[in-house]
């Protein structure tokens, strides 16, 4: 029996550049499908924070375990601290941007303005801190969702008006969408709240989370195929 001859070099090579242009025209033509993935960051205060509770009985990540069912690789921030105001919305957003360049912000969920409201804060200010803080979001291509924020009736009507009436404007002239008072149905109701009287209970966040995620859900898509 003869053996097999070896083709010659300048045919080998030609063989050899073939077979590397085809493996490269698969790699280019055959792409692993990305993993969906969708980003959340709670921009906010105590109210978002879960004061007085553990951290997943907060709405945040109540709304992070619900989406799961729908998008496993969803990931929903937490980035709500006691106290904070409007005036730290700007400073808040740029670290958070900086800091998750690698895991981008798909959607931001502001919710700052309570404590501006129980201080008696000056309203254009609170109104500037927002618009400043949805700028910076925005030219970055996040969706931002406002939540409305009711001030105590306890401030008088003059400062209740005023205050108020910023939200439904900056939404309107940032083209945010704005979601109605999440305290709704819990706010008032001692017994969703804390003794304070203030912060939702681990009941109390059950509703707010239901509040936040079925609007939120009517202006996305809750689901993989978004």
């Amino acid at each position: 029996m003869h053996a097999k001859q070896s083709p010659p070099q300048n045919k080998r090579s030609q063989y050899t550049c073939v077979c590397l242009k085809a493996f490269f025209v698969f790699l280019a033509f055959f792409q692993p499908s990305p993993g969906f993935s969708l980003t959340i960051l709670c921009l906010g205060d105590s109210l978002t924070e879960g004061y007085g509770l553990k951290p997943e009985e907060a709405w945040p990540s109540l709304l992070e375990a619900s989406l799961k069912k729908n998008i496993p690789s969803v990931k929903v921030i937490n980035a709500g601290i006691s106290g904070a105001t409007t005036a730290s919305g700007p400073s808040r957003i740029k670290w958070h941007l900086k800091t998750l360049e690698k895991q981008p912000i798909d959607i931001l969920i502001l919710s700052l303005g309570a404590n501006d409201a129980l201080r008696g804060l000056d309203v254009k200010d609170s109104a500037k801190n927002l618009v400043t803080t949805i700028e910076l979001a925005q030219e970055k291509k996040i969706k931002v969702f406002l939540t409305d924020i009711k001030a105590p009736p306890s401030l008088g009507a003059e400062f209740t008006k005023k205050f108020e009436a910023i939200y439904p404007q900056i939404a309107k002239t940032k083209k945010v969408t704005l979601i109605p008072f999440f305290l709704e149905g819990v706010a008032g109701n001692p017994k969703l709240n804390l003794p304070d009287g203030i912060h939702p209970n681990s009941e109390g966040q059950k509703i707010v989370h239901k509040n936040v995620e079925n609007f939120l859900c009517k202006n996305i898509k809750c689901d993989s195929k978004r």
